[in-house]
């Protein structure tokens, strides 16, 4: 069974934890605050750190790209089998009509057989929706907040992807055509983010401190514990892009939970509420768990 995150921390205790400073590779903007914590793991190897932020998409497109082909140029869609390499992708944009507004659902089981990722929040569910407009008038009309057509912008077409009633988003790997039977893991995940504000972290609601920005990534092997944790790069502003990921050598990635902002979307998004939005994620084939 699967260890709940907030139970993580505990299993440090008594043990020599080791903080590691990484190179990251930067577009648009200084590198964030990043930490690797290794538990008694003399073997472990530094994962390779990716991460953009800018006012439009050409500020991350070079980062991306490169995250992109270290994970391997092969993109394997919907291949409902495990493949030796390359990468999967979602961006939330496939299913007509693709300007639709999606009603939450919780887990979000849609790519869990084709792409092997499965989706969970402690809140009522996910939503893929553009900012504004589509037949159901998108991330503006589901909220009731006519800001958010103005501030929020996809990185791919029009939709993007959101928890409903919580700003938390777990994934789980499958290997890809098991249905969720199987576990997986993965050397690399990283996801695309609009309207990273604050770039800090130190804002009203932040838990995590004054390092890094709103928005915290973590990474957990299959036994839960925590491999990398990260705060996504911040670009103040309306509809800004940010990008992070990480690639180790060989697939030890078995869960991510993304802390998207300091707030469930619903209030405007200001000096107190970053509200974050989510579009692509990239992420390596899923393998087998040993």
């Amino acid at each position: 069974m699967r260890k709940l995150p907030g139970y993580l921390w505990m299993v440090g205790l008594g043990l020599a934890i080791v903080f590691i400073a990484l190179a990251a590779h930067v577009e648009g903007q200084e590198s964030s605050s990043s930490e690797l914590v290794a538990i008694n793991d003399n073997g472990f190897v530094a994962p390779v750190v990716f991460q953009a932020a800018g006012p439009n998409i050409a500020s991350i497109q070079s980062s991306v790209a490169e995250f992109r082909a270290a994970l391997g140029d092969q993109l394997n869609g919907n291949t409902l089998a495990e493949v030796d390499k390359g990468r999967r992708e979602i961006n939330w944009d496939g299913a007509p009509p693709t300007d639709a507004t999606t009603p939450p659902v919780n887990p979000f089981n849609t790519f869990r057989n084709t792409r092997g990722a499965q989706f969970i929040t402690p809140g009522i569910g996910f939503t893929q929706a553009p900012a504004a407009g589509g037949p159901q008038g998108g991330l503006a009309a589901l909220f009731g907040n006519p800001t958010y057509g103005n501030e929020f912008r996809a990185f791919s077409n029009a939709r993007l992807f959101t928890p409903v009633g919580s700003n938390v988003t777990d994934t789980l790997f499958f290997v890809a055509g098991s249905d969720g039977t199987v576990r997986a893991a993965v050397t690399g995940f990283g996801a695309i983010f609009t309207d990273v504000d604050q770039p800090d972290g130190s804002g009203p609601g932040t838990k995590h401190g004054n390092r890094g920005a709103s928005t915290l990534v973590q990474f957990f092997d299959s036994d839960g514990q925590l491999l990398f944790s990260s705060f996504v790069p911040a670009s103040p502003g309306h509809g800004g892009f940010s990008f992070l990921g990480i690639k180790f050598n060989d697939p030890r990635i078995a869960s991510v939970r993304i802390t998207a902002g300091n707030s469930a979307p619903g209030p405007d998004d200001d000096d107190t509420n970053d509200i974050v939005m989510m579009d692509d994620f990239i992420y390596g084939e899923p393998h087998k768990l040993p």
